[in-house]
């Protein structure tokens, strides 16, 4: 079977949950976030592929599964090497897709400031709604893109900004107005 033909997924369990991935053999095709049972994870990642013995898997992905791992124990890891293969991506969608996998770990950004980085100025709503779509969260970072004054804005993944917050808190990044700059005085 040539490599490009090769596709299959697989369910991690982690300290975060189970996740899953499925892959054609150009890149991953979807990530599913963490989930409390190994079911449902796969009912949301499997597609009509069957889960693939590592060994049969494309030489990426026992990689993209030990930086998983390790970003869910909490360890500082970088995705961008990690080869995505998403069709049909209208090239809007492409370059913000780009521009959120240039984020490193900790680093957050707007919708709008993120529009703008992937040339797209004024695009803050759209943005979000691409972001909204995409198919591979962690691998491509879209909870490190937050609301402006702070906010941390919407997120599709199963527990919304619930585990936005908790993806970005595990990065050391807190999101939300900041404490009030009054303090009582002691006296």
């Amino acid at each position: 079977m040539a490599e490009c033909d090769r596709t299959g997924h697989h369910i991690l369990e982690t300290p975060l949950g189970f996740i899953g991935i499925r892959w054609s053999g150009d890149g991953l095709t979807r990530l599913a976030l963490p989930g409390r049972s190994r079911e449902s994870v796969a009912r949301r990642v499997a597609g009509d592929t069957e889960e693939t013995a590592l060994e049969d898997a494309p030489a990426f992905v026992a990689g993209t599964l030990d930086l998983l791992a390790r970003y869910c124990r909490g360890e500082q890891v970088d995705f961008s090497a990690v080869p995505v293969d998403i069709p049909g991506l209208d090239p809007f969608r492409r370059a913000i897709y780009a521009a959120a996998r240039r984020l490193a770990y900790g680093e957050v950004t707007t919708y709008g400031e993120l529009a703008d980085s992937a040339g797209f100025p004024k695009m803050a709503r759209e943005t979000g709604q691409a972001l909204g779509q995409n198919p591979v969260p962690i691998v491509v970072p879209c909870h490190r893109i937050v609301a402006a004054g702070g906010k941390i804005g919407g997120f599709s993944a199963p527990g919304g900004s619930a585990t936005k917050e908790r993806l970005l808190l595990m990065e050391g990044v807190h999101v939300g107005p900041p404490p009030s700059a009054q303090a009582a005085f002691d006296f």
